[in-house]
């Protein structure tokens, strides 16, 4: 039977000094749902998720992950390896965390080892395995990272998060540095993740336009508050929240064309 939420968060806080990044943040995620939390630079979205998954010490509220409650204070190694086994987190430039020396078949190898022990020949089957999940095939396993684009790297991450086969993926801006074409090819991917492993997925993001595609409910952070709550749906048709309104509204509309393309196409 399935635990009702897979992530459950209460009043969590996060202060620098003075700075109150986050106040008072409450939500949950269901076993094998998707959340988007969205917002503007400065939110406190990252910040939450980085709480979320150990890389930041909450100053108040609480955490409990698969059953697991982590009330505040630093994690020590142990606590530290154990949350990493049940959220892991993709960053938004997967080139900065990937060694350029090693080929990107060692660094999901080492991601395997690190949570699994396993003899020599599952592990390299365990790795064929997850590169085979996320798209890519022998030739890109072998590639240094620098041959790779930035959306082959971005599925390289992917697989190395989920080398720990965790409860909550956390995707932080995963695909705002991406072309749109392949924006939409990683949505897809991680769709088709979530169904196949029943991974719960926690989207952050600043691009209100993509959470449709990969999310079932959203949270809408300004201030380090959390302004909104809803499902997509409901929130993208009938946003009550002045701050919600406003970046629905900045999103482009359909046939919108940037004026300097315009221009150029009429020249």
């Amino acid at each position: 039977m399935r635990e009702a939420h897979v992530l459950q968060v209460h009043d969590l806080r996060k202060e620098f000094g003075d700075f109150v990044a986050v106040d008072d943040v409450t939500f949950s995620l269901a076993e094998g749902g998707s959340l988007a939390v969205v917002g503007e630079s400065g939110s406190g979205k990252t910040t939450t998720a980085r709480m979320i998954a150990g890389l930041e010490t909450p100053s108040g509220g609480h955490i409990v992950v698969a059953g697991d409650e982590r009330r505040p204070g630093r994690l020590r190694s142990r606590e530290r390896r154990a949350r990493g086994r049940q959220v892991q987190m993709v960053f938004q430039d997967p080139y900065s965390s990937l060694d350029r020396r090693q080929r990107v078949r060692d660094a999901v190898a080492e991601a395997v080892a690190l949570h699994q022990h396993l003899p020599a020949d599952r592990l390299r089957a365990r790795v064929a395995e997850l590169f085979d999940m996320v798209g890519l095939d022998d030739r890109q396993a072998g590639s240094l990272p620098r041959a790779l684009s930035g959306g082959q790297r971005q599925r390289v991450a992917i697989a190395r998060a989920l080398a720990a086969e965790p409860r909550v993926l956390i995707l932080d801006e995963a695909i705002s540095a991406l072309d749109v074409s392949i924006q939409a090819q990683i949505l897809g991917l991680l769709a088709r993740i979530r169904a196949d492993t029943g991974t719960a997925l926690l989207f952050i993001t600043h691009d209100l336009g993509a959470i449709r595609h990969v999310s079932d409910d959203v949270l809408v952070m300004q201030g380090g508050k959390v302004v909104e709550h809803g499902s997509v749906a409901t929130v993208l048709s009938d946003p009550q929240h002045p701050y919600t309104r406003r970046l629905i509204a900045s999103l482009p509309k359909p046939g919108w064309t940037p004026r300097r393309r315009a221009r150029e196409a009429a020249a």
